[in-house]
């Protein structure tokens, strides 16, 4: 998940108790942004996207 540190629409609170809660859930916190936070980092946001899809297990699994 990427969210914006001062997002009014989804709280980063919301975020941080979804990343605590989904398994091998990732967040990113774009610093003094709001909901547009793609558009106020689009670098950024552009690199995270890409290192995400670029991944060939874009995050660790859990083993049952």
């Amino acid at each position: 998940m990427i969210n914006g540190s001062h997002d009014v629409i989804v709280y980063t609170v919301n975020s941080l108790i979804l990343q605590q809660n989904l398994p091998n859930a990732q967040l990113i916190l774009y610093p003094d942004s709001n909901h547009g936070s793609q558009y106020q980092y689009p670098a950024l946001f552009v690199a995270d996207v890409t290192r995400f899809l670029d991944a060939v297990v874009p995050f660790p699994t859990q083993k049952d």
